[in-house]
């Protein structure tokens, strides 16, 4: 009985861990980290068109136009961008910004250069050069 009950309990282990996303497997060891990506880490940035400057010069031209959804937009993207290039400087600017426009809290500003290096490992292992 007590091999059957072990047997079960690795199972169980072994699916959930299989429904984890590849960001939750990487960040298994630091839940405020993954909080931190999720909402805003683009996964496969690759497929923006717009460069980071871009997006930052649409978001401040929209900002300025008092058209807040779109600056929204843009500045998401921006800092999803400056994710990707491993630029914590510019998420603080980009995601401050984005708080302004909102008034939304981004928890990535807590803690930007350790979100930005457990990003940089997760496009290094799932978006290979």
């Amino acid at each position: 009985m007590l091999r059957i009950f072990g047997r079960k309990e690795r199972e169980k282990r072994e699916n959930e861990a299989a429904k984890m996303t590849s960001l939750e497997q990487l960040c298994a060891d630091d839940k405020e980290t993954y909080e931190a990506l999720l909402p805003v880490m683009i996964l496969n940035p690759r497929k923006i068109e717009a460069s980071m400057k871009q997006a930052a010069d649409n978001a401040k031209k929209y900002e300025k136009e008092k058209d807040l959804a779109s600056a929204r937009m843009w500045y998401q993207i921006a800092g999803g961008l400056a994710i990707y290039e491993g630029n914590a400087k510019r998420v603080i600017e980009y995601f401050q910004s984005l708080e302004r426009v909102t008034g939304q809290k981004f928890p990535i500003l807590k803690n930007p250069e350790k979100a930005v290096a457990k990003a940089q490992e997760y496009y290094k292992k799932y978006l290979p050069a």
